[in-house]
């Protein structure tokens, strides 16, 4: 039995030619496919649908700002930039943009829920659930009982987990946190809805919490010792190793004379 002798030469060119020309064949085929999808208007995006718990925006008004901003068609355009676009419209948290073949955007929003105002009175700043701060028309928030956080840059989920830790402290007394701020060095300060100023001192939202608990769990006998409410306190120092110092309305440590009783 013989070996099979290798074809020649100009065989084996031709088999190599000819593979070669149907390669950049198919090729060219499919650049001329994709640019005639690129122009060709049937794959135009027509229709973007809206979805989502939307409270601040509508479907109808979302389209009308958006679409004007998204570049070409269902093949072509940018879902990142396209998503870009939708979570720049105000109160708009998260967006996620799906194509629907063959011209349409499928869109499902997420709008911010705002849970306190961030930063000094007059700022248009929002922290939501998540504790992201956010630009919103303050006039546009649907309840008027929102607290107000304060701290440095950065540090508003830090500041909304210990509001969210000492607010249940205070049901007892009927008393609510209306402000809390974190100073640049580290210090939290509470304003509660009764007007008074606590100093909390410094540390973690579960050193906070524990220390303003033995607070209030001794302070109304303090206040009744003086024949006061709750809602007598003026301020409240808790920085204090072993106390707190504590004023009270109408309440004062010197006599007529001067002198400390």
């Amino acid at each position: 039995m013989s070996d099979s002798l290798p074809a020649p030469i100009d065989i084996r060119l031709m088999n190599l030619t000819t593979m070669i020309l149907v390669l950049v064949l198919c090729a060219l085929s499919i650049i001329a496919a994709v640019a005639w999808c690129a122009r060709n208007p049937v794959f135009d995006i027509r229709r973007i649908t809206v979805l989502g718990d939307m409270q601040h925006n509508n479907a109808v008004t979302l389209r009308a700002n958006v679409a004007p901003r998204l570049t070409g068609n269902f093949f072509t355009l940018d879902l990142a930039q396209a998503r870009a676009a939708f979570e720049a419209v105000p109160w708009v948290r998260r967006a996620v943009v799906r194509r629907e073949f063959p011209d349409r955007l499928r869109v499902v929003l997420e709008e911010h829920k705002p849970v306190a105002y961030w930063g000094p009175e007059g700022e248009s700043r929002l922290v939501n659930h998540m504790g992201e701060v956010f630009e919103a028309n303050i006039g546009e928030v649907e309840t008027d009982d929102l607290p107000r956080l304060m701290g440095p840059e950065g540090q508003a989920a830090a500041v909304l987990r210990t509001f969210e830790a000492i607010k249940p402290l205070f049901a007892s007394l009927d008393a609510a946190p209306d402000e809390l701020a974190l100073s640049g060095r580290g210090g939290w300060r509470v304003l509660l809805d009764t007007g008074a100023m606590l100093e909390l001192g410094r540390g973690t939202a579960e050193e906070v919490a524990g220390r303003t608990e033995r607070f209030l769990r001794t302070v109304t006998q303090v206040t009744s010792k003086y024949g006061r409410q709750i809602d007598s306190i003026e301020s409240a120092d808790l920085r204090h190793v072993d106390g707190y110092a504590l004023r009270l309305r109408g309440v004062t440590t010197t006599g007529a004379d001067g002198q400390k009783k």
